[in-house]
């Protein structure tokens, strides 16, 4: 006789309600601070001429599209019909990143400038490693609870920025008072790799969510294809 497999219940139709209002305001904020840091992070980088500061602030419009597609798959009852989309724009969203890092990278390394101090960035780069985080972790465990796949690959996303905000950080840092101009262009193509890696993982749906049953009877579990790995 087969033993009988007990699958565990996921969240009630009123917590899963909770949940995708919870998903949509972080998502909110994290588009509203992206596009702040977009623009101080552009205008800093151009009057300090530092492709660090330049590939962050491209990074962040990243961030805005990668969040936009979560608010846009979030913005229907029924999420789940928007799931695959989402999960696309993500993965593209992804190879965008990379593309633009690598670029940037690759010319500050080829044309060995360095760049001008800049406190601006400096700051900038340290308020984003202590921000992202927190909107990376609270949309994450939203995410898993809910089943959401693009919500969990979208706080990678964000996790990904915090990353970066530490290459920039320590570049600046030590453009500023080591005069190591190339650290921070080699660091970022470390980023730039690993955000191919996320964009395959997204693209084929491995941003694994929780493995838990829906019970609201229009929403669906996770299927096997969809949480593979």
């Amino acid at each position: 006789m087969q033993p009988l497999l007990i699958v565990p219940a996921g969240p009630s139709p009123a917590r899963r309600r909770v949940l995708r209002r919870r998903v949509r305001l972080i998502v909110g904020v994290t588009i509203a601070y992206n596009v702040i840091e977009a623009l101080i992070a552009l205008v800093a980088g151009r009057l300090a001429s530092s492709t660090a500061l330049v590939a962050f602030g491209l990074d962040s419009v990243v961030e805005v599209l990668s969040a936009a597609a979560v608010a846009w798959q979030f913005a229907v009852p029924y999420h789940e019909r928007r799931e695959r989309t989402a999960m696309r724009l993500i993965a593209v969203s992804f190879f965008g990143l990379a593309a633009f890092v690598s670029y940037e990278a690759v010319s500050s390394l080829l044309l060995q400038q360095p760049a001008e101090h800049s406190l601006p960035g400096i700051v900038l780069a340290a308020v984003s490693l202590a921000v992202m985080p927190l909107l990376s972790w609270a949309e994450r465990r939203a995410g898993r609870e809910l089943g959401s796949h693009s919500a969990v690959a979208d706080s990678k996303q964000t996790l990904l920025c915090t990353y970066l905000s530490a290459v920039v950080l320590i570049g600046l840092a030590a453009n500023s008072l080591l005069g190591w101009w190339w650290a921070d262009p080699i660091a970022a193509l470390v980023i730039a790799a690993v955000a191919v890696k996320e964009g395959r993982e997204a693209w084929r749906g491995d941003a694994c969510c929780a493995p838990q049953a829906a019970t609201d009877t229009h929403d669906k579990p996770c299927d096997k294809d969809c949480c593979a790995g």
